[in-house]
């Protein structure tokens, strides 16, 4: 049954609110985590061609937890026996984590609106107002798709709305693609592997940058897949680069795309949109201060610096311009956020902490944020060759 007035409500019950609870309970307090649709429902929904990127390996005795790891003594890969889990099995991870430590999950349970008054939080739910003394914010970007600022995006498909890149083969043979990062290279491979003749058009080159922060270049994963579709695959793929589409229209021909410079592109199928996702936070963005566009957090522990007891955990996380955008990144501050709110009910979180400590689950030194650099640099790597989109566009 659900409690009314829980010490502390999780809202989303995928790994970045399943992470929190766990730690949590390791200090023995007792979370209510709420979900819209299920436990890993993200997951669930992926194509059914996409893998994590990073790589799940069972290394924990030696100190080393699987990189999509939620908890210092769990691996997904002895879990599931395989090193790049696709959603639904994750999602059979994340499952199993809750029924093993008999977490309170309750689905669906749909937020609707939080309000904050003196300190006291209401949660409104399609199942009842709820009263917690802390709210930590775990719900995912993937229900909320970006557009890209695109007029007319409504005339295209946003990848995450595909189910399977084999079906969608099916209804085309020519595929124009928006975005140049890892969803938009990742369709790519899909399509190219299922014979389609694929173009992508992305503002920069993604496939050549080498950024020191992975979450603004592709993985090596990802670099490996694309070299190997180059050569193997049956479909072909063209890269653009500064092609800043700003509009998309139906003329006779088929979807006419259009940049900032009015330079056409025709696709006889819809347009698919790799455009990423809204930032996490939009449901209760009033509740956040925001600079720059982005969210404002504390350091200490990821609260929001103008609604006290609110705490934030997935990949919308950002401190000192590094984005905490995977599961081991942000995962990282499990134990942080666990102990400031054991620490203000009273609850000893030491020990109780100590593993999730010493295996990375509570990384409190931001330091190591300022300088990611390798100390090697990079060989220097091949890149696919990109055509400039203004000279090319057809």
């Amino acid at each position: 049954m659900l409690n009314t007035s829980p010490d502390i409500l999780i809202v989303g019950a995928g790994p970045a609110g399943l992470g929190c609870a766990l730690a949590l309970q390791a200090c023995g307090l007792k979370p209510q985590v709420v979900d819209a649709k299920g436990i890993g429902s993200t997951f669930e929904n992926w194509p059914q061609q996409m893998q994590l990127l990073t790589p799940s390996f069972h290394s924990n005795a030696f100190g080393n937890v699987d990189l999509n790891s939620i908890t210092p003594e769990t691996s997904p890969a002895d879990f599931l026996h395989t090193q790049h889990p696709d959603g639904k099995e994750y999602a059979r991870y994340l499952r199993a984590l809750c029924a093993y430590y008999e977490l309170e999950v309750h689905t669906p349970v749909r937020v609707e609106r939080i309000e904050n008054h003196s300190g006291s939080f209401k949660v409104y739910t399609n199942s009842g107002i709820l009263s917690p003394r802390f709210v930590i914010w775990a719900a995912g970007e993937f229900g909320q798709p970006h557009d890209g600022g695109i007029t007319g995006s409504e005339l295209c498909l946003h990848n995450s709305k595909v189910r399977d890149w084999k079906e969608l083969a099916k209804t085309g043979h020519k595929f124009s693609l928006i975005g140049g990062y890892e969803s938009g290279i990742d369709a790519a491979i899909h399509l190219m592997q299922a014979g389609s003749e694929v173009h992508v058009l992305s503002r920069g080159e993604p496939w050549g940058e080498d950024d020191p922060d992975p979450s603004r270049s592709l993985s090596p994963r990802t670099r490996d897949r694309l070299r190997s579709a180059l050569l193997d695959s049956c479909g072909s793929v063209r890269f653009y680069k500064n092609a800043d589409i700003v509009s998309v229209q139906i003329n006779a021909l088929g979807y006419e795309l259009r940049d900032t410079e009015g330079t056409p592109f025709l696709s006889p199928t819809p347009p698919i949109l790799c455009t990423g996702f809204r930032n996490a936070l939009e449901p209760i963005r009033e509740l956040w201060e925001w600079k720059k566009g982005l969210p404002v957090f504390t350091e200490s522990a990821d609260e929001s610096t103008v609604t006290p007891g609110l705490f934030y955990s997935g990949p919308a996380l950002t401190h000192r311009s590094m984005l905490f955008c995977f599961i081991y990144k942000y995962r990282s501050r499990f134990g942080v956020i666990a102990r400031e709110i054991a620490t203000r009910l009273g609850q000893t979180w030491e020990e109780p902490l100590r593993l999730w400590r010493k295996r990375g689950f509570m990384m409190d030194d931001l330091d190591c944020c300022t300088d990611c650099k390798c100390a090697v640099e990079s060989d220097a790597a091949e890149n696919p060759e990109a055509a400039d989109y203004a000279s090319t566009a057809r």
